[in-house]
């Protein structure tokens, strides 16, 4: 049965009509809460906000505003425009709206999440770098409503999809973390050594490499195209242990006064708000040279630099690096401090073998490409393209506006 006649037999011949949100539904936001107010007031009802972590939920006081069922969206910031179906008793915060249905026996809450998971964020307005869902833009966000037995299956369908992608989405997460802390225990097994076996190093001794700090480089100062750059914010989110290509730029008069890596550098971020974090390193393995950040620093040495990658993810970095960190709120480790670091220096080849072995774990583990993340990330695609076949109405030729 090809999927335009599945919907037409549900349809059935019956019509659809489309209508704005805020005919059907009525929308109201959250009301300021603290963290001060959360701490002051505890008790077992849930106040969701913006964040899309643990399903929303920022805590929990003692007592509810709201009570029964609902959309919730978040109205500010990176998650705008994401929904959630709500039951229960409950409060929301002023970076969070409402949605409550006026007539629940023509339009289904369930279904109206559905169809709000894919059209929502379509609305959200990013201007001035602070994206935004406010009511008044929610409420002109159109929707299709098929007669009550045909979202009703609709929900069905979905419910059941849902529950068996999260089933199977769970079994691969928990055998990809197996597999991570199989990969870590094999990671630094491999990258220690007994005392005598190998020499172990400052990373600053002269023939093994030097540490240079990053300068200048912010944010302001990307552009679109020209000679890539890695700054250290970005190390954190959006590299891994090597790299081929930046993710940004900036022009080549910049550039000239800027600190670069090489083809082997490994590039450091020296700031963070967390140790865990502090001083994950990338290696440059691109062929151009790249500028580099102030809060960063470039190792510039004679090993090879994925070994010195995976050293750095290692136990016995983390462990000497902890007493060089200073700071309160912002944690820092300085590239002089980083030179007194002891790396084991075994023969090129056995660091070839090791970084080998680990690439391949790192595959298996990190990929989005293969192992389980891919499919993780397949089976969330899956879902996503049944429920937008489902959810898919023909559209009238002219939706009124207001």
């Amino acid at each position: 049965m090809s999927e335009l006649s599945y919907m037409e037999k549900l349809l059935d011949g019956a019509e659809v009509e489309w209508k704005k949100l805020g005919d059907v539904a009525t929308l109201q936001r959250g009301r300021v809460m603290s963290k001060g107010y959360l701490n002051e007031n505890p008790g077992k009802y849930p106040v969701y906000s913006s964040q899309t972590a643990n399903n929303g939920k920022i805590g929990s006081i003692d007592t509810f505003d709201f009570e029964g069922e609902y959309v919730n969206w978040t109205t500010d910031g990176a998650n705008a425009g994401t929904v959630f179906y709500r039951t229960g008793k409950f409060s929301i915060t002023n970076v969070s709206g409402l949605i409550k249905i006026n007539d629940t026996l023509n339009l289904n809450y369930k279904y109206l999440f559905y169809w709000l998971s894919t059209e929502a964020k379509k609305h959200v307005y990013a201007g001035m770098g602070n994206p935004k869902l406010m009511s008044n833009q929610v409420a002109k966000i159109p929707i299709a409503i098929p007669p009550i037995r045909v979202q009703n299956e609709i929900v069905r369908i979905l419910d059941t999809f849902t529950e068996l992608t999260a089933e199977l989405t769970a079994e691969l997460t928990a055998e990809l973390t197996a597999r991570q802390q199989q990969y870590v225990y094999y990671r630094d097994q491999l990258l220690t050594f007994e005392e005598g076996e190998v020499q172990h190093l400052p990373m600053g001794t002269k023939g093994v490499g030097e540490f240079v700090r990053g300068k200048g480089l912010q944010k302001k100062d990307f552009t679109n195209a020209g000679v890539g750059c890695i700054h250290y914010g970005q190390i954190y989110t959006q590299y891994n242990t090597y790299a081929y290509k930046t993710q940004s730029f900036v022009s080549s008069e910049f550039a000239e006064k800027a600190r670069k890596a090489q083809q082997g550098n490994l590039v450091i971020a020296t700031t963070s708000e967390n140790d865990e974090d502090l001083c994950k390193a990338v290696a440059w393995l691109g062929s151009e040279e790249i500028a580099i950040s102030n809060d960063a620093c470039i190792y510039k040495h004679t090993l090879d630099p994925k070994f010195v990658s995976y050293f750095f993810q290692t136990e016995q970095f983390q462990e000497q690096k902890r007493q060089y960190i200073t700071g309160t709120k912002v944690r820092r480790v300085n590239a002089d401090n980083l030179a007194k670091i002891k790396i084991p220096v075994p023969s090129m080849l056995e660091q070839k073998r090791i970084v080998s072995i680990l690439d391949k774990f790192d595959t298996l583990t990190t990929s989005l490409t293969e192992g389980l993340p891919r499919e993780i990330e397949l089976r969330q695609q899956q879902y996503e393209y049944y429920r937008d076949l489902l959810l898919n109405f023909p559209k009238p030729e002219v939706l009124e506006h207001d």
